[in-house]
């Protein structure tokens, strides 16, 4: 198993939406751990994202008068600490060189609409679940897409998890193409929450990301070259 720490791509200015993010995602976890028990499995199931609820629209089902909102109120709550730390580590080595990339206004409605594509991608194939849905993961899976087109080349330092425990620094398309393979492979050997995870949602959040930047980096991206091995661009201010 490998979990990323750090990449070696610096950013021209302060990724203030991903540190932004970080610290909401952090304080909605901290606030949801002074509920108890049935109050934090309250506030899941009221805020997080339960397809048959949003499908069915409270007609055959209670549902909150917010149920359309719950796939971006979804993104902000975590089952449990190493939910949160994994997604924020994850959300800090990417994001802060995509917020890089997009701008700070760009990078919060990619993040969003990324999440809202994750979600959609997962209910596709469980339109009856009742189980809520949350955490940032499928967001971050968006931008974990969209990194792979930006610094494919770019060297990210893991943690190896495999019978011993080991540094290792591999490209950023082979850490990524793994962690993609992975979740392809979880969700064809088993369910699409096997486990507890959405793995559906990583998917279609993954692609969407990888998606959105060929497209962007095809009509706006000019002044993509080369250089010292990775991929250089012009950051759009």
């Amino acid at each position: 198993m490998l979990f990323p720490i750090k990449d070696d791509q610096p950013t021209v200015r302060t990724p203030h939406v991903t540190i932004a993010l970080i610290v909401i995602n952090a304080v909605v976890f901290l606030f949801s751990q002074t509920l108890g028990t049935k109050g934090f499995a309250s506030l899941l199931m009221n805020f997080g994202y339960v397809p048959v609820l949003f499908v069915d629209g409270g007609v055959y089902y209670q549902a909150p008068a917010w149920v359309y909102a719950t796939p971006l109120t979804s993104m902000f709550l975590h089952g449990g600490w190493m939910h949160l730390i994994g997604n924020m580590v994850f959300l800090w080595i990417y994001g802060n060189n995509v917020e890089d990339y997009f701008g700070p206004i760009r990078f919060i409605l990619f993040y969003l609409v990324a999440g809202i594509a994750a979600v959609a991608a997962y209910t596709l194939f469980n339109m009856g679940s009742q189980i809520p849905l949350v955490g940032a993961s499928g967001a971050i899976s968006g931008v974990m897409g969209a990194y792979i087109v930006l610094h494919p080349r770019a060297r990210i330092t893991c943690l190896l998890f495999f019978f011993f425990v080991t540094f290792v620094t591999l490209p950023a398309s082979v850490v990524l193409g793994i962690w993609f393979f992975y979740q392809i492979l979880m969700w064809l050997v088993g369910s699409s929450t096997g486990g507890g995870v959405a793995w559906l949602a990583h998917i279609g959040g993954f692609v969407f990301g990888w998606l959105v930047l060929k497209v962007y980096l095809r009509f706006r991206g000019k002044g993509v070259t080369p250089g010292g091995g990775q991929r250089v661009y012009t950051v759009r201010w």
